[in-house]
């Protein structure tokens, strides 16, 4: 019997790793890949998403037999009674855990191995642009501050390099970091049900 050895290098299999690369490399198309997110208003600003299905590399992901939900809610200073975290913390996490899994995958690449990476973060709103009271004022984030302390067998100045190189890869980060086209639309009854 053989035993087949994997060399895991930050938790990836550096084997499997390469393989996926290689086959995008071959079929492009492969690297398409399509999120999904269902979300249902209970009241107030108590909210529920609900992710499961999503279709990469090629075909529908079956893999997931259970649906991942997330409770959004607000504090009560914002009208809300703490059922979770609101969406612009949600948005934080998301742009954190984007930003350390794009760095992890790279130095996995790169051959750094990452001893411990932890993240601090802090974003400024003005709720006047959200309740419309002054136009000039955005509803969203004016700044996003990420502290990251990352220890590796590395130098500080690969370290550097390996940042700004995530900070250009990560899906999250580049999305925020440039306009998106983002369509709202309202769906007719019938549509709303047959989603349902």
């Amino acid at each position: 019997m053989k035993t087949q050895v994997t060399s895991k290098v930050n938790g990836l299999d550096t084997k499997q790793m390469y393989e996926t690369i290689e086959a995008i490399k071959a079929q492009p198309g492969l690297a398409r890949f399509q999120f999904r997110n269902s979300n249902r208003w209970i009241t107030g600003g108590h909210n529920r998403s609900t992710i499961q299905g999503f279709y990469g590399a090629g075909q529908e992901d079956s893999s997931r037999t259970e649906p991942f939900e997330f409770v959004n809610g607000e504090p009560p200073v914002l009208l809300g009674n703490n059922e979770g975290a609101n969406p612009v913390e949600f948005l934080l996490h998301a742009l954190a855990g984007c930003v350390t899994t794009t760095l992890v995958l790279h130095a996995t690449a790169r051959g750094i191995r990452i001893d411990s990476v932890s993240t601090e973060m802090e974003g400024d709103i003005d709720l006047r642009g959200l309740l419309g009271l002054d136009d000039s004022v955005t509803p969203g984030y004016e700044q996003i501050r990420m502290r990251m302390d990352i220890q590796a067998d590395c130098s500080d100045e690969e370290l550097d390099d390996l940042l700004a190189y995530v900070r250009d890869h990560s899906p999250v980060c580049e999305t925020v970091c440039r306009p998106v086209p983002v369509v709202v639309e309202r769906v007719g009854a019938s549509e709303a049900a047959a989603r349902a």
